[in-house]
């Protein structure tokens, strides 16, 4: 009986922990923590974390800033959205401030093109702790990003501060 108990909890967790990984942020001292689908493909970059959806759709970066830095990686997104041709209608632009996991949250919103068409991007600022920032980048094709909304929803609702 205990073998079999202990053979369904292997065969229950070993396909959880294949889906998704906790990523921590940055990798050597982290501020947050975020789980990403491995089917996403996470990978880590300079300063945090990039993941794509599987059908190319949907690309997700997160980074770490502090006040230092928080300008140059701004900048750093859209040079690369627009090394990407991605193209952002500035009369677009929305806002919003939220709370998540105990942090504050501002969203801001724009729509634009790329080369596959009509496209959702965004930039989310996340406060984990003072003075550190998490900068995350959206960019979705509309109409196919619509497929990976639960990813994304999880995603977002699994960033979380690592405590100081």
């Amino acid at each position: 009986m205990r073998k079999t108990l202990i053979a369904a909890l292997f065969a229950f967790v070993l396909p959880v922990a294949a889906i998704a990984a906790e990523i921590r942020l940055p990798a050597d001292a982290p501020v947050a923590t975020v789980t990403i689908p491995d089917s996403w493909n996470p990978t880590e970059i300079d300063h945090g974390v990039e993941a794509v959806s599987p059908d190319d759709a949907v690309y997700l970066s997160i980074e770490v800033a502090d006040e230092r830095t928080t300008d140059k990686i701004i900048d750093d997104i859209f040079a690369f959205l627009e090394e990407n041709g991605v193209k952002v209608d500035p009369a677009t632009q929305t806002e919003a401030d939220n709370k998540l996991n105990g942090m504050d949250v501002s969203t801001l919103d724009w729509e634009g093109e790329d080369e596959d068409g009509p496209v959702s991007v965004g930039v989310t600022l996340l406060s984990p702790r003072p003075g550190k920032l998490l900068l995350m980048t959206y960019w979705g094709t509309k109409g196919e990003q619509e497929k990976h909304l639960n990813d994304f929803v999880a995603v977002i609702a699994s960033i979380k501060p690592v405590k100081s």
